[in-house]
């Protein structure tokens, strides 16, 4: 991707303000290049004593009007440049955003928050400055220069190429520097990424953080972090503190010629006094682009080399898409078949399946169960397509998955996962996440069928309770339950429970798979648990164990079986007698 192609699209849109906004300027150069005319009309005349008070008194309503033109027209290209600016940040920023959730899970495996942070913050803002003051400056200094040179010229053209002796240093100067400012500002951007990605994680894990007594540590990672990024925008300043003032210099050393060559000529009488000062004028004109440039360049290598990183994003394809899916598709029953399904994550790591194969019909429940870390969570992720299994392994409704478009596969099945996660927003927000139109009464009936709904109520808010970040401020169980009530707010068709029921005691367990088995008649649910007792009225329970299906069948034929489900079944109900759990 071309530097620019990200935002051409915003440019063509806004031309017209864009163009609104050049004439505005064009016309507030024009203004201020016929001040200095007016000037040098006024003092000749007085020199010559040619004009009266009537005639200084109209040169100062000129002079004023033109004060006045200047005020409005700038205040005008101001609202259209850099408001302008501003609508193009925040439509990119939209599309970044919108970019990143078409990103699969393992992008954001890779990717560290404070990363992605930083490329909506800092990034965006260098690209607003880019467009805004930077693009008003460059058409500026190239009006005033052109226009500014053109004016001197038609004073003295000697006294201008004495002037401009010293202006090729400048473009020498520009390039220079600025190949150097756009290699220390990425460093910038990086170290700035890197410093909010580990104040992120500090604050996420705060908890984990105090539990350890790592205060000290996590202080001292922090501020390695922060100082690597004061000193790499102290590279940066050191550019820019050579930069500009070595830029001054030479429009100082262009200054100095003027005066000493430009009075001698006026001594002699070669130019008018009027002439005189409105050449020194014109070329403190010049000060302004010729010093503007050093800090354009800044501009320019700062958005560019900002925009570079947000096209390596734009640039990033989804691995989850849409490309074999069929249209007709609109709706799931609940059908589930896996079929020789071989899966590892990538070619250097080993097989977590070797040809599983098992289905369930609509409206039946499907167990699974394994060992810890037998890929139990993998199975039902690939089944949602967080990761892409391979071809023609996973049929729904006999559909290959593939054709499955994704709006319906994520609409028909919900998964209420392991990690729980909830918004900082009400308790009812957050179970009417999936259902946003759900009255209240459905948002009362799904808390009550996943065991919530008294405990929600004991709050003082009750249901406006506000959760922490994360739902840090409720136990384990309540979120787990929060997020069931969630799910089934939206009814599904194929209702998924990965471990969600892990942090609630066995009796709240049981009545919330009781609630379930009712109002789930003629619907599909899967459900993994580590707690067999909570899988005894599945239809089918599938034992996953060294990639393959080692067991299959229902909780009394495994049991009579007297295989792998028998021993862990054993082995938990000595562990619930020991616990005082088990009826």
């Amino acid at each position: 991707m071309r530097t620019f192609d990200a935002v051409l699209p915003y440019l063509k849109k806004s031309y017209t303000r864009i163009l609104g906004g050049l004439v505005m300027l064009i016309l507030v150069d024009l203004v201020q290049l016929a001040v200095p005319k007016v000037m040098q009309y006024a003092i000749d005349h007085i020199q010559e004593r040619t004009i009266d008070q009537g005639g200084l008194i109209w040169i100062a309503l000129i002079i004023f009007v033109f004060a006045i033109a200047v005020m409005v027209l700038r205040f005008f290209w101001r609202v259209l440049i850099i408001g302008n600016s501003h609508s193009i940040e925040k439509s990119l920023r939209q599309d970044f955003y919108d970019h990143l959730l078409t990103l699969s899970q393992n992008f954001f495996n890779k990717s560290k928050t404070g990363d992605l942070m930083a490329y909506a913050t800092n990034d965006l803002n260098a690209v607003r400055m880019l467009f805004g003051m930077g693009l008003i400056s460059a058409m500026d200094i190239v009006l005033m220069t052109i226009a500014s040179f053109a004016f001197m010229i038609s004073i003295n053209g000697k006294l201008t190429l004495l002037a401009v002796i010293p202006m090729p240093i400048i473009s020498l100067t520009v390039m220079y520097f600025g190949r150097k400012v756009h290699t220390r500002f990425r460093a910038v951007q990086e170290s700035f990424a890197i410093l909010s990605g580990k104040v992120q994680e500090t604050i996420s894990g705060i908890r984990i953080v105090k539990a350890f007594c790592q205060e000290k540590t996590e202080l001292k990672k922090i501020d390695d972090v922060s100082h690597d990024f004061v000193n790499q925008n102290i590279a940066l300043a050191k550019i820019a503190g050579v930069f500009h003032p070595f830029m001054g210099f030479i429009v100082s050393i262009s200054m100095i010629i003027t005066i000493y060559f430009g009075g001698k000529s006026a001594i002699r009488g070669e130019i008018s006094v009027g002439g005189f000062i409105a050449f020194f004028q014109y070329l403190g004109m010049l000060v302004w682009p010729m010093i503007a440039i050093g800090w354009i360049v800044d501009i320019y290598q700062r958005g560019t080399a900002s925009l570079k990183r947000l096209n390596e994003i734009f640039e990033i394809k989804p691995e989850i898409d849409d490309v074999f899916a069929d249209e007709r598709i609109t709706h799931l029953e609940g059908k589930i078949l896996f079929q020789n399904l071989f899966f590892r994550y990538s070619d250097n790591l080993p097989l977590i399946f070797k040809d599983i194969t098992a289905g369930i019909e609509v409206g039946k429940t499907l167990a699974i169960v394994g060992p810890t870390g037998c890929g139990k969570t993998t199975l039902i992720e690939l089944l949602v397509r967080i990761y892409n299994p391979p071809r023609n392994s996973i049929y729904v409704d006999d559909y290959e998955l593939y054709t499955i478009p994704l709006n319906v596969l994520r609409r028909d099945i919900v998964l209420v996962p392991q990690d729980i996660f909830l918004f900082s927003e009400s308790i009812a927000d957050n179970i009417r996440l999936g259902n946003p139109e759900a009255s209240d009464e459905e948002v009362f009936e799904a808390a009550r069928i996943a065991q919530v709904y008294d405990e929600i109520m004991e709050f003082e808010q009750k249901f406006e309770t506000v959760v922490g970040e994360r739902g840090v401020t409720l136990s384990g169980g309540q979120k787990q339950r929060v997020a069931i009530a969630r799910a089934l707010l939206t009814n599904p068709n194929i209702l998924i429970l990965d471990d969600a029921l892990s942090a609630v005691d066995t009796k709240t367990e049981r009545r919330i798979l009781n609630s379930l088995i009712e109002i789930r008649k003629g619907k599909t649910t899967l459900i993994i648990a580590h707690r067999i007792s909570s899988l005894q009225h599945s239809d089918l329970i599938i034992v996953i164990n060294e990639g393959i299906i080692a067991e299959q069948g229902t909780h009394q034929n495994l049991l009579a079986k007297g295989g792998l489900y028998k021993d862990l079944y054993e082995k938990q109900r000595i562990r619930a007698r020991l616990e005082g759990e088990e009826e």
